[in-house]
């Protein structure tokens, strides 16, 4: 009864470390490289007072394009990024709606030349 118990018990640990094993086993041999490379372009808007403006939604688009491909929010920092790929490529970054003192939000155009950070701050006019 006591070898019983011990190959019972080594039959659990055994499989408990294969079933542990199990995900990376079944996993494609490519399928645990690093991420696609990307550009990072990062930002901060900024409002009167040099405050960080908070829920704006931050709109970006290829230079020769009209269509808008990412969507950001600026957080309580006023911080925003976006995730672009890696190519030499010109942006133009939109502030989306109107503040509240009336002024239209400024454009900015952005020069990417490959896997970087470029980071801008944004001011809105007063």
């Amino acid at each position: 009864m006591e070898i019983s118990r011990r190959r019972l018990r080594r039959l659990v640990a055994a499989s408990v470390a294969l079933l542990l094993c199990l995900p990376a086993l079944a996993a494609p041999a490519g399928s645990a490289t690093a991420p696609a490379p990307h550009a990072l372009i990062f930002g901060t808007l900024w409002g009167p007072g040099q405050r960080p403006v908070y829920g704006v939604r931050m709109k970006l688009r290829r230079a020769d394009e009209k269509k808008i491909r990412w969507e950001a929010v600026s957080d309580h920092r006023g911080e925003f990024a976006f995730r672009v790929p890696v190519v030499k490529a010109d942006y133009v970054l939109v502030p989306d709606g109107k503040p509240s003192h009336g002024k239209p939000m400024p454009e900015t155009s952005i020069h990417v030349e490959g896997d970087e950070r470029i980071d801008i701050g944004v001011r809105l006019q007063e």
